[in-house]
């Protein structure tokens, strides 16, 4: 019996697999596999990984996959034509959006374009209030006038949003249902199968962009279905979701916009897993693949989960909400592939723009041009020339000396000064992005500790953590394919979200105990047709609670159960510390709930990682060579190399020094020192001596 995970990221696929035993039920040995991720045609990509581990897929029981096909999708503008159908005087909700500005004194400032153009975005009359009571039926005689002008304009997707749906969605699902009998070659999304939270101008955005990418995902997912049925693989296959558990295939095709952040959150979970098993409770996940790096803060073993999320947001565009729960990851575009290039000015930049997979970084041999963060690190002899890619690849050391000679002679700089110059700004662009999830939300980062992953994670982890001050850098075993080891621990997620105002006080205990009753009962039926049974299920409440008169709430975890004076009082002690921890503040005024958050999990099997065994061989039996190292600020050193694989429970050595197994490279800087833990993690410690 096989359980395998397989995460696309935007350069590689990685494949994580394990074997129970049928005796003992203890999972063996966790092994991998990567392969080069092969866009538009993702599925390729997964499959070559599969045929390079040498598994046999018909003995699998479990597949769970990652994926960035509907990020990419988006970002790329390579959705499907789509409509959207509103209540009369709301058709322009997307054109109007929010007045924020990220820069208040750009005067060249533009709106992002909506992703649905004014022509398709039709009107239809009928009104329910805010408490979901109909004000206005719902008159649907010019439908087919609207959807002969979608036809028209070969509109692939229609996406239903009405004002006051999350209150009361019975207009919506009379529009789909009336589109979906009379007009079945149309995708439809409502707004009431995504989110039930209020405000309109994000929750048609949200309902647009799923719209947007329904077609593509459903086609891929059917792709890759199709393909695991050739190789006979028998079970029900899973697809990460952005909340940080797992779902169906059949359900994420509904609703695929929940998997906009597939592959990074499985990291973060992992993160999370891997602090349970050491006894490590808050931590700084960061993941550093070949196109992007991403972190997110884990604050006392638990996952931050946003519906507040938005994506290309910056300093220039006010960028497009998503109101999903997503896990809470900053990601900015610095990763193994990062291109360093020089603008007008003479000024050093490394990223957002990728070498990608093809044709990579110079130094893959595939006629790169672009020098990228990996052959900086490769030119300051950080990664083994004659160990690339684990030996497969020779590295193309002429091609990164020439296109470095020509990249140094615009900087004025030597060649050694100018990889050295990229590794420093890829590091500060880092750091910037963990002090977003730290430092600017009132945590100090020396609290943490940082668990670094992805191909790129242990070699700039100790650097990153150095500059912040943080103690300690986990880089976990199998860290190059951490995200998809996330997933295997993963359980089956499902989010509900209702929102619905009602006071904190004695006499709104009643309403709100029937509330979250009626929304853990839909949970259950919900569940039901994956044939997963009541005492199966369990549940975690939160719960949106604001000042009365305020806009800005804070959610807070509720205890299960029903609520009596005990109860409130200890919700009401949470929200004003919660309230005052964000906010610097904390009010006497009465308190009120806006929102009620439930998440349905469904526990999965999952791998125990087993503890490494001792061969009783020493520290200097890893060491596999020496060479000389440039470390920056320390210059020139000669370290020890060291083979992961050969890494044992216990052993101890301190920096100058390289860890390397054939997908990841880890830097240990001079006074840094490294632990091997049981199961062989390795804790790098950074604090310097005084």
């Amino acid at each position: 019996m096989i359980r395998v995970a397989t995460d696309v990221g935007g350069t590689f696929t990685d494949l994580v697999y394990f074997e129970i035993d049928k005796k003992t039920k203890k999972a063996k040995k966790i092994s991998n596999a990567k392969s080069d991720t092969t866009p538009p045609n993702y599925e390729k990509g997964v499959f070559k990984a599969i045929k390079k581990s040498g598994i046999n897929i018909a003995e699998a029981i479990f597949f769970a996959h990652g994926t960035t096909v509907i990020i990419n999708s988006i970002t790329e503008r390579k959705g499907s034509v789509t409509a959207l159908i509103t209540t009369k005087g709301f058709r322009d909700s997307l054109e109007i959006a929010r007045g924020d500005r990220p820069d208040f004194f750009n005067l060249r400032y533009k709106k992002p374009e909506p992703f649905v153009p004014r022509y398709l975005r039709a009107e239809v009359p009928g009104r329910i209030d805010f408490l979901g009571k109909e004000i206005e039926k719902l008159d649907l005689k010019n439908l087919n006038t609207i959807i002969k002008t979608f036809k028209k304009h070969k509109v692939k997707s229609i996406a239903v949003c009405l004002l006051h749906a999350y209150a009361n969605p019975k207009h919506e699902q009379l529009i789909a249902k009336a589109i979906n009998k009379k007009w079945p070659e149309f995708e439809v999304v409502t707004s009431n199968e995504l989110t039930r939270e209020w405000r309109e101008y994000e929750r048609t955005n949200t309902t647009a962009l799923c719209a947007y990418v329904k077609p593509i995902a459903k086609n891929y997912l059917d792709r890759l279905y199709t393909e695991l049925k050739k190789f006979k693989f028998r079970g029900n296959p899973y697809v990460m979701q952005s909340n940080g558990g797992i779902d169906t295939f059949d359900s994420t095709k509904k609703t695929p916009l929940t998997i906009i952040e597939s592959g990074p959150t499985s990291g973060v979970l992992g993160a999370a897993e891997i602090g349970k098993l050491i006894g490590v409770k808050d931590i700084i996940a960061l993941d550093i693949g070949g196109t992007t790096a991403k972190c997110s803060l884990i604050e006392n073993g638990n996952v931050k989960i946003n519906t507040n999320y938005w994506i290309e947001k910056n300093r220039t565009s006010a960028g497009y909400p998503v109101m999903l729960p997503v896990v809470d990851i900053v990601e900015i575009g610095n990763g193994g592939g990062s291109i360093a290039w020089v603008d007008d000015y003479k000024k050093l930049h490394v990223g957002p723009q990728s070498a990608g997979a093809s044709p990579g970084p110079v130094s893959y041999g595939k006629q790169g041009k672009n020098i990228t963060t990996t052959d900086a690190n490769l030119y300051t002899r950080r990664i083994n020339p004659s160990y690339f890619c684990g030996g497969e690849i020779n590295a193309d050391i002429k091609s990164v000396d020439k296109y470095l000679t020509a990249l140094s002679k615009k900087l004025k700089l030597s060649k050694m000064e100018t990889a050295r110059g990229i590794i420093r700004i890829a590091n500060n662009n880092m750091t910037n992005a963990l002090k977003l999830i730290s430092v600017n939300k009132g945590h100090d980062p020396r609290d943490f500790t940082l668990v670094a992953f992805g191909g790129g994670g242990g070699m700039h982890a100790t650097s990153l953590a150095m500059e912040l001050n943080i103690p300690k850098v986990i880089i976990p075993i199998n860290s190059s394919v951490f995200s998809a080891w996330g997933m295997l621990m993963s359980d089956l997620r499902r989010d509900f979200i209702l929102t619905k105002l009602n006071k904190m006080d004695l006499e709104s205990l009643k309403s709100i105990n029937e509330t979250f009753g009626n929304i853990e009962s839909k949970a259950i039926a919900n569940f039901k047709k994956e044939k997963l049974q009541k005492n199966k299920i369990q549940f975690q409440r939160f719960a949106s609670l604001r000042y009365l008169g305020q806009d800005h709430s804070v959610e807070v975890p509720l205890p299960n159960g029903k609520y009596g004076k005990n109860e409130l009082n200890k919700i009401l002690s949470t929200f004003h510390n919660q309230y005052e921890k964000e906010f610097t503040y904390r009010l006497d005024n009465p308190v009120e709930l806006i929102q009620f958050h439930l998440v349905a999990i469904a526990k999965i099997e999952k791998p125990k990682l087993e503890k490494r065994l001792k061969t009783g061989r020493k520290t200097k039996d890893a060491i596999k060579s020496r060479r000389k190292v440039d470390f920056d600020q320390f210059g020139d050193r000669i370290s020890d190399i060291y083979d992961f694989d050969l890494l044992e429970p216990k052993m101890t050595f301190s920096g100058p020094a390289i860890v390397e197994d054939a997908s990841t490279t880890v830097v240990i800087f001079p006074g840094q020192k490294c632990t091997v833990d049981d199961y062989a993690n390795l804790h790098i410690n950074t604090k310097k001596k005084k």
